[in-house]
């Protein structure tokens, strides 16, 4: 496997995939995270079109995607019920999807951010036990909770991939 930069011409395959994946959580207890229509294609086009969408490809086709950025997020400025690890800079996974096809996409792409950053977080909703796991197998903690934009709850995780 290998991840690369999304392009624009893989937008439809992209939706695909995360059609598959809101099935996926509506069959294992997570139905409201991304109800019928998250993410939209339109923030999917612009997360192409900034650059911040990667895919796992496999044999020359996707088989996960994910949003990846150094940047603050606003939400994570606040944190409830814990902290974070520490106040350094980091880049954020969102959006990260798979295909199913291929065991072990979700991980490739949680180590492949890791080994781009020194600190990595991410959020997820409480039902999604699937990416909770996953997370923890990867390495990262749980460390409180925070609220997005439109006020949903999430549950934070942050890595400290290497120290610099």
């Amino acid at each position: 496997m290998e991840i690369r930069k999304t392009r624009i011409d893989e937008l439809d395959k992209v939706m695909e995939i995360y059609k598959r994946a809101r099935k996926f959580m509506a069959e294992h207890e997570n139905p409201n995270q991304w109800g019928n229509n998250k993410p939209s294609g339109e923030q999917v086009k612009q997360d192409i079109l900034s650059g911040k969408s990667y895919v796992c490809v496999e044999n020359g086709e996707p088989v996960a995607v994910f949003y990846y950025a150094h940047e603050a997020d606003p939400a994570y400025q606040q944190i409830y019920e814990g902290q974070w690890l520490n106040g350094e800079e980091y880049a954020v996974v969102h959006r990260i999807a798979s295909a199913g096809s291929v065991k072990g996409a979700g991980s490739f792409c949680m180590q492949w951010a890791c080994s781009h950053s020194s600190n990595v977080k991410i959020d997820t909703h409480k039902d999604n036990y699937v990416m909770q796991n996953m997370l923890k197998k990867c390495g990262f903690v749980h460390c409180g909770t925070i609220y997005l934009e439109d006020g949903e709850k999430r549950l934070a995780f942050q890595k400290v991939c290497r120290e610099e």
